[in-house]
Order: C-alpha cells, then structure tokens, then sequence
C-alpha cells in the first residue's frame, strides 16, 4: 500500500476556485474520511486524488511519486462509487475480472485473484449471478470485489453506503471496517454521515467551503472541536451552544454568564480572552442532566424516545434551543417545565471569530 500527500492543492472552474490550498498527509495504511456539508469539496478531492479532475495548482503524490498528470489508471488507485456501475450483461465473476482483463492479466492470474476477493467479501456463492439477482448489499460487495482484484495502493469510497437501507448500511460498514482491517490498506472515503465517519476512521478530516477546518481522530474532533463550524458539524445530536459574557478569568478558567444571568466557569485556558468579551458556550447533550434547581430553566418542544434514551428538545427561558438526553424509563411530555443543569467541566468556549479556546492545564 501507499501514503498520500497533498501539497497546496487546489482545483477551480473556471474562475470559480472550490479547493482552496489543501495540505494533507495520508500515511500508509490509514483509514481517512472526508466529511463536510453538501458543497463543501470532499467529493472533488476525492476525484483530485483519483485523477478524474485535474490539479488547478499543488501537488499531489501517491506512495512518494507526482502524480499530478499520471492519467488514473497509471495512479495505483481503485475507485467505489455511491452507484455500484455494475456491466448488467455480465455475471459477478466477469463483473470482478473485468478491469484485469483490460490489463491483460494471465487467465490463471484472474481466476485466482477473483475467487480469493468473492471469498474474502462472502460472495464466492454469487460468482454466478447477474446483478438484477443480487441485493443491494450483495451489488455493493462486488463492487467493492472488483476494486480488491485490481490490487490497488489506495481504495477510495465516494458514499458507498448511500443507497442502502439502515440495516444494510450497518452489516456493510462493519464489512469495510473488517476488510481494512484484514487488507491494512490504504483507504480514503467521502461520506456526509458522520456515524459512518466516527466508527470507521482513524482520521477525519472536516471541510468546509474546500478549506480543511480540523484533522484528527473521531475522539478528538468530538471532545477538542478546533471551532464552532467543526462543533456544530461533529456530533448528533448537535452540541448546544448558548450566547455568553467572560466576567472574569483566572489561571482555572473563565467564568461566564448566560442570558439568564446564570454564570458558568468553564475549564479553558483564560489566554486570548478579556472580561467583557461576547463568547459562545458549547455543550455536549450527554453532558446536560434534568435537575431540581437547573442553570437554565425551560419547556419541553419535542421528545425523541429512542429506547435506551430520550432527546428532550427544550427552549428556555431566554429563548435559547437546548437538547438534553434523558434515560429511557424518564417520563416527559411536550410542554414540560423542566431544569437543565451541566458542569463547566464539560463546557467549551469559542470567541466571536469561531476559534475554541484551549483546555485549562490546571
């Protein structure tokens, strides 16, 4: 397998400029995905690195080769579409050797790089069929079979899952987790379900606007967002994120008052911040309780009961939107006066220019 590195890459058209200078290190064997709104450019770098749009400006190398006019053939690379681009006409086993054939493999070479992959994805039983007699997940696995056979540096997903049912998506995501798993290859994949992102990467990488906002793993995007538009995207439900005055700082952190006059002090550094200063405190729904004698009092709007736990979407006081979950034997209605209380330990702060303020050493 390969790494990957993109070095100040950028791709317009025309005059319209949609990736705006990415720096990205891919190492050997990393499972990445890209993640980011509709429109924010994760599906055009994913064709920036397979060679189906070309480079505006930047480079691009794959396993420490340039790879910026390498057609994509020539690039070491198998690609998987959100459509599974079956040749209808043609049963699974010519669907899988299909592309080796092109490349002129030997026979005995096929037969045995087709029957090892149909084996590996459970689809050995299919080799057979034509596409119309396969499931939406058996049609995915093939497709995914026939990047396998290619024995490519790097496998790239643009939103395999997409056209799969809920349950579908799940058996199939744990099957490309296993498969990376099993293979240590080298994986880049686009997806807009941050479920997908949170359980299968090593790395994500938010975009936004075709601007990479943070880099890390699941865990650190969710409990260190570099800013408001990576707190706001990572996370489901949403991070509550309440409007906020600094009142007073000291080296354990910053004390903040709410639009109810409730203060809060929070675990942030107090650098680059001044009493007086308009913030936005941001807090995780598992990390708001139902209390007696809450920070911020409200009523219920709407209850999501999701089983093991409720989503109790409330509207406070002071008009702010706040969603807390409760265990799922708690009995709330819409129109509920309730409390909501968290500690400051969970809380972040980000200034009015989006940045998060650090975490307090002390």
């Amino acid at each position: 397998m390969a790494d990957v590195a993109l070095k100040g890459v950028q791709k317009s058209f025309g005059s319209t400029k949609v990736i705006h200078g990415v720096d990205l290190e891919i190492r050997d064997g990393e499972f990445v995905v890209f993640v980011g709104p509709s429109g924010c450019g994760k599906s055009t770098l994913l064709r920036l690195i397979a060679g189906l749009e070309g480079i505006t400006a930047g480079e691009l190398c794959i396993d420490c080769e340039r790879v910026n006019d390498l057609p994509p053939a020539k690039r070491g690379i198998a690609m998987v579409f959100q459509s599974y681009a079956l040749y209808p006409h043609m049963n699974v086993y010519d669907n899988m050797a299909f592309g080796l054939e092109l490349a002129k493999a030997s026979k005995a070479e096929i037969d045995r790089r087709v029957r090892e992959t149909a084996r590996l994805l459970q689809i050995d039983a299919l080799l057979d069929r034509k596409p119309r007699q396969l499931s939406g997940g058996q049609r995915q696995r093939v497709a995914i079979g026939r990047a396998i056979v290619r024995e490519p540096k790097v496998f790239l997903f643009d939103e395999p899952l997409s056209n799969l049912d809920a349950a579908l998506r799940v058996q199939t995501r744990i099957e490309i987790a296993k498969l990376h798993s099993d293979m240590k290859a080298t994986m880049i994949y686009v997806t807009h379900d941050q479920v997908e992102a949170m359980t299968l990467a090593d790395r994500i990488v938010v975009l936004n606007a075709g601007r990479i906002e943070q880099v890390g793993t699941p865990l650190e995007l969710y409990h260190h967002p570099a800013n408001l538009f990576v707190a706001r995207f990572i996370g489901s439900p949403q991070m509550n994120l309440i409007q906020a005055e600094v009142t007073q700082t000291s080296p354990e952190g910053v004390q903040v008052r709410l639009p109810n006059g409730s203060t809060v002090i929070t675990a942030v550094t107090s650098e680059c911040i001044q009493r007086g200063e308009s913030v936005t405190l941001g807090i995780r729904p598992d990390h708001v309780t139902v209390g007696r004698t809450g920070i911020v009092t409200g009523r219920i709007v709407l209850v999501e009961e999701l089983g093991e736990n409720h989503l109790l979407y409330t509207d406070t006081d002071d008009g702010t939107r706040l969603t807390a979950r409760a265990p799922g034997d708690a009995k709330y209605e819409i129109g509920d006066a309730i409390s909501l209380e968290f500690s400051g330990k969970f809380c972040h702060l980000f200034k009015s220019s989006g940045e998060a303020l650090a975490p307090s050493q002390i």
